[in-house]
Parts: C-alpha cells; sequence; structure tokens
C-alpha cells in the first residue's frame, strides 16, 4: 500500500452497495453488519457534507421475476423466493437523504442495466469510493465494470463484507489492490481533509 489517499469532493462519489434491510438481515463475515453500517454512514455524512455525490445502489428483482438470471450453475441462486415486506428498503443510517441518487438493479454489478454510468458522467465523476454488502459479489462486481469504464477507485475495506472471510479477503487481497486503493474509513477520511 503505497502513499495516501486523496480524492476531490466535487469529483467523486461513495457507491454504497446493497445495505438494505433483507441483506443486512442475512450472516455476514468477517465483519458484522452493525461496523459496516456505521463506517458507510460515516463516509457518507463526510461525502455529503463536503459536497461529493452518495450513490445508495439496492438490489431487487422486478415484481413479476421474469427479469431473474436462471443460470445452470453448480450453486444456482434461489428462484421465486418470496421476500419479506421491506426487503429492498434502504437501511434508514444511510440513507437516501436529499441529493442522494438511488440507484435499483436487477444483476450483481451497479452498472449492467442502470443508469449509474450516465449520472456519474453528466455530474464529471471520476473517482468511486465503494463499500457495501456482500464485498466479492456486488461490491466486486461494480468495481470489475467501474475498472473497465475507466473510473478510479478507493475500496473501504471496513465498510464491507461478505457471506464468509475467504470470499471477503479474496476480493481484498486479491482483485481490489488491482484496480483501485484499499483503504480503511478513517483513511479515506483522511484523505478527504488532505485535499480540502
Amino acid at each position: 500500500m503505497a502513499g495516501d489517499v486523496q480524492w476531490v469532493p466535487g469529483r467523486s462519489a461513495l457507491v454504497v452497495i446493497d445495505l438494505q434491510k433483507g441483506i443486512l438481515a442475512l450472516p455476514t463475515a468477517p465483519l458484522a453488519v452493525a461496523p459496516v453500517l456505521r463506517n458507510a454512514a460515516r463516509l457518507a455524512a463526510a461525502c455529503r457534507g463536503a459536497g461529493a455525490t452518495v450513490v445508495l445502489v439496492r438490489v431487487t428483482p422486478s415484481p413479476d421475476g421474469a427479469d431473474a438470471l436462471l443460470p445452470v450453475a453448480d450453486q444456482p441462486p434461489a428462484v421465486g423466493a418470496v421476500r419479506p415486506a421491506g426487503w429492498a428498503d434502504l437501511a434508514e443510517e444511510i440513507g437516501p437523504q436529499s441529493g442522494d441518487l438511488v440507484i435499483t438493479k436487477r444483476q450483481w454489478g451497479a452498472f449492467y442495466g442502470t443508469e449509474l454510468d450516465l449520472q456519474l458522467r453528466r455530474r464529471r465523476i471520476d473517482t468511486l469510493i465503494l463499500c457495501g454488502i456482500a464485498t466479492n459479489i456486488g461490491v466486486e462486481s461494480t468495481a470489475r465494470d467501474a475498472y473497465e469504464r475507466g473510473y478510479r477507485q478507493i475500496f473501504a475495506r471496513d465498510a464491507m463484507t461478505a457471506r464468509s472471510e475467504e470470499e471477503h479477503q479474496m476480493s481484498i487481497a486479491r482483485i481490489f489492490p488491482r484496480i483501485g486503493q484499499v483503504r480503511s474509513t478513517d483513511e479515506i477520511l483522511a484523505g478527504l481533509a488532505a485535499s480540502d
């Protein structure tokens, strides 16, 4: 890890992946939901205060479920499962607040089939700060797509978690360092202070 992380609020967006009630109710590792949510909320508050864009992403199928992917896979997703009421509602701790963008995705990644790239580019955003659940699914899928689109990326390692420590660490140690900077919430917030 070389050098401090710095970012310019007017050209940056915090992209929060799937911190919604249905996802938050599932087991996570290596971090529990509470510290992930607390750190994501700290990042969101700092971004809002500094004039950076906050993007809250949630995942949910269309009402009829017809847009669900049905892969032939060894571990296929549950199809036709009834989701509890409020499943796609964002956690109150994270928002949304006035000025936030809310993106609803139907796949793992936040770019595919959404207006995320359009909204970021129209705001002249070139730097993304990513956090959320799950590290190796929604966050990593979004990050890989962002990398291919040319965005600079900063990963808040203590504001994301997965279903297992192994899954989380694979992304944090092997994937994210190749496409961005992996830092703690405190280090990212210090980078904001340094950019003033």
